[in-house]
């Protein structure tokens, strides 16, 4: 690649002689995490966000009532990376997190199940836990035996990836355990129907959930917003190591110059306008449309495979609806599952009470609607009276049905649908000095934290390599 001279010359002055520099685009938990291996491996690391606030699609908003999150996630035992990363940058697990062990328990009374796993070594904890199942017959519980044993049977692989739903006919699954365990933990984890699911994504998940030990399996609720929970931690271990945080900063463009520094166009009211630095090598941790309209843009490089994957995803929503109750009101447990029935209007999947993880949030409800794009399309107002209809007649609980405010929030790019067989871009963009990160990269999982985060450290561990 080629620059005009005096691009040349700047880049000659604004190459370190001995401290590798790098630009990460992008402060959602990929770029979060990508930005913290690298400051730890010694880089001067440079995080450029356009937002004001950090943690892209997991993050905390100010709304006209208070400060709320974009939507209400849950981790899992199994989040090694993540869990690794927020140690690291200084946050206390057990502040920040409630530990709940592996359930899924609607509200008494409602037609509902109870499934609660003990605190027992792997696979017993499984095994009681189904013994003790409430809510579920004989063929139930056979036929959730019968899936357990034979995924582990099979090493949780398929020779050929298929939808959920295709899945579960294969194992015959019941059609009461589908609907309350199968549907609304792949809805959970996936965020995409079953029929339009992929098997081994979900048995991904399981495998390294259900089919580990069994503090793999437990269930974590943020008790600090999720900006809170890595993204602000993050920012001050890059600054702590000699890094910058660029936050109202849209990168506009991209250019290699010979192959070795990547100028960098910035632009913004906190960068004082528009202006251009160069960095030894890039993160690209935008979401894949913006992230392909970077690429595309490039100077004389064919990035058209690359772009390709990237525009290919189908977006998927989530929204969480948010109920505000007297102070008092408080559920049994932190969060409950609730039935799922659209045709008679009860759309949400799981509540949570907010009050139970912080106390500044007492009696305040967040109930999940998981691939929710035809139900945000509604009227708000409409919508949280629903949800909150739904809430009255789940917990036989009048009260609930009247709440002092609502707030309805829907990200409508909260994930990529994770269908079968879909085929995901690798970290290595396949520029000298570039690597993509994002939930939407290759790996194992769909696009969960965890799954965010591995590809910010695989994004990093490839630029340690060649830069």
């Amino acid at each position: 690649m080629t620059g005009s001279p005096e691009e040349k010359r700047s880049a000659a002055k604004a190459e370190p002689s001995n401290v590798r520099s790098v630009a990460v685009i992008g402060s959602g938990w990929a770029g979060c995490a990508a930005a913290v291996e690298l400051a730890r491996a010694g880089f001067k690391v440079t995080l450029f966000e356009a937002a004001r606030t950090l943690g892209g699609r997991a993050r905390r908003i100010e709304t006209d009532r208070k400060l709320l999150d974009n939507g209400q996630h849950i981790l899992l035992g199994a989040y090694s990376e993540t869990l690794r990363l927020m140690k690291l940058v200084g946050v206390d697990r057990d502040q920040a997190l409630l530990t709940l062990p592996l359930q899924m328990r609607y509200p008494p009374g409602g037609g509902g199940m109870d499934f609660v796993a003990p605190r027992l070594p792997a696979p017993l904890h499984l095994a009681l836990a189904l013994l003790r199942s409430k809510g579920l017959d004989r063929a139930d519980k056979m036929s959730l035996a019968r899936f357990s044993s034979t995924a582990r049977w099979m090493g949780w692989q398929l020779n050929d990836d298929c939808s959920v739903s295709e899945l579960l006919r294969r194992f015959e699954q019941t059609p009461r355990l589908i609907q309350l365990m199968w549907r609304p933990l792949c809805l959970a984890a996936l965020n995409t129907p079953p029929e339009r699911a992929s098997a081994q994504v979900f048995l991904n998940v399981l495998r390294d959930s259900l089919g580990a030990k069994r503090s793999a399996s437990d269930m974590l609720l943020p008790r600090v917003d999720l900006s809170a929970l890595f993204p602000d931690a993050a920012s001050a271990f890059l600054r702590a190591h000699g890094g910058a945080v660029r936050t109202g900063a849209k990168v506009q463009a991209l250019r290699s110059i010979e192959g070795r520094l990547w100028q960098v166009e910035v632009s913004g009211a906190a960068v004082g306008g528009t202006w251009s630095t160069y960095f030894n090598g890039v993160v690209l941790a935008t979401g894949a449309v913006q992230a392909a309209s970077l690429l595309h843009a490039v100077p004389d490089c064919d990035t058209t495979d690359v772009c390709a994957r990237l525009t290919a995803f189908e977006s998927e929503a989530i929204t969480t609806v948010y109920l505000q109750y007297d102070a008092a009101t408080r559920l049994a447990l932190p969060f409950f599952a609730l039935l799922e029935d659209p045709d008679n209007y009860q759309w949400g999947q799981f509540v949570f009470d907010r009050g139970q993880l912080d106390a500044s949030q007492a009696g305040l409800l967040a109930v999940v609607i998981s691939a929710s794009a035809g139900v945000a399309a509604q009227q708000q107002d409409l919508l949280a009276e629903a949800v909150a209809v739904q809430l009255a007649a789940a917990f036989q609980w009048p009260e609930l049905g009247r709440p002092s405010w609502f707030k309805v929030i829907t990200e409508k790019r909260a994930t990529y649908a994770s269908s079968p067989g879909l085929v995901r871009p690798r970290n290595a963009s396949g520029l000298p000095g570039l690597a993509l990160a994002g939930d939407y990269t290759a790996g194992d999982y769909p696009a969960t934290l965890e799954s965010a985060v591995r590809s910010g450290v695989a994004a990093a561990a490839h630029l340690k390599g060649v830069t």
